[in-house]
C-alpha cells in the first residue's frame, strides 16, 4: 500500500466536464468563438493565479488531452457512476477531493467553476475568494430574476393561475427583488460542503452579476445568444 505525505494545500479549482452532454452533444469541448469553450474557464482559474491546482474532473479521453493542452490537470478520470444524466455537481466534487484526500492532498478553499461559462472571469474569482472570511462558508454569483416571480404564471389544462395570487394587484416596483444563481460556479471551505451535503451550506454570500454577463447554454439558440454576449463584452472592454 502506498503511503502519502500530508500536505494542507490552499486552493484547488475542479472543471466538471464529462462527456456524455446530451442537448449540445460535445457541448464542454464545442468550438465557441474558435476554441473550446472550457479553454475559457480553464484560462480564467489559470490567469487568477489562485489556485494550487486547476483540475478537470471527466470521464473522457478527448476532453482531458484538450484540458491538459489549455494547461489544466487531470489526475485521474471520473469514475462510471458520476459521469451518467443522474450524477450531481456534488457527487463529482465528492469523489475528486476524496481522490485528492487518499494522496494526502487537502484543500482550504475548492472553486467548481463549470466548463461551459466563458463570462467567468480571474477577476470574478478572485473577488469571491476574498468573500470566503471567517464567517462566510461560500459564495456563489447571482443574477436578478428580469421579472418579478411572484408574479408568475402555472398553466392547469388550458387555463392560467397565478402561482402567488395574493400578488396579483401589487405594482411590480413594491415586490421584493429576486435572484438566481448565474450558473458560473462556486466557491466553498470543502468542509462546510461535505458536512452539510450542499453546495448552498448555511452562510452562503454572494456576488451579484449583471445580466449582460450571464447566459444559460442549454440549447443551439442559447450558444448563438452566449457568442453575441461574448462579442459584445469584449467590444465594450476594448
Amino acid at each position: 500500500m502506498k503511503k502519502y505525505l500530508i500536505f494542507v494545500m490552499s486552493n484547488l479549482c475542479i472543471i466538471p466536464a464529462r462527456g456524455g452532454s446530451k442537448r449540445i452533444p460535445r457541448k464542454n469541448i464545442k468550438s465557441f468563438l474558435g476554441k473550446p469553450i472550457i479553454a475559457y474557464s480553464i484560462e480564467a482559474a489559470l490567469m487568477s493565479n489562485l489556485f494550487d491546482e486547476v483540475m478537470v474532473s471527466t470521464d473522457d479521453k478527448e476532453i482531458a488531452s484538450i484540458a491538459v493542452k489549455y494547461g489544466a490537470k487531470v489526475p485521474f478520470l471520473r469514475s462510471k457512476e458520476n459521469s451518467d444524466d443522474f450524477a450531481t455537481t456534488f457527487d463529482v466534487i465528492k469523489e475528486s477531493l476524496d481522490n485528492y484526500n487518499r494522496q494526502g492532498k487537502f484543500f482550504e478553499h475548492v472553486c467548481c467553476l463549470y466548463p461551459c461559462a466563458p463570462f467567468v472571469t480571474s477577476n470574478s474569482l478572485k473577488n469571491a475568494l476574498l468573500k470566503l472570511n471567517d464567517e462566510s462558508q461560500a459564495v456563489i454569483p447571482i443574477v436578478r430574476f428580469s421579472f418579478p416571480v411572484q408574479r408568475a404564471f402555472k398553466i392547469r389544462g388550458t387555463y392560467l393561475k397565478y402561482i402567488y395570487p395574493e400578488f396579483e394587484k401589487s405594482r411590480s416596483q413594491d415586490l421584493e427583488v429576486t435572484y438566481h444563481d448565474a450558473g458560473q460556479y462556486y466557491f466553498f471551505k470543502p468542509q462546510a460542503i461535505l458536512n452539510q451535503k450542499t453546495l448552498m451550506p448555511t452562510n452562503t454570500t454572494f456576488i451579484e452579476l449583471d445580466e449582460f454577463h450571464v447566459q444559460d447554454i442549454d440549447t443551439e439558440m442559447d450558444w448563438k445568444l452566449a457568442e453575441l454576449k461574448y462579442q459584445l463584452s469584449q467590444n465594450e472592454i476594448s
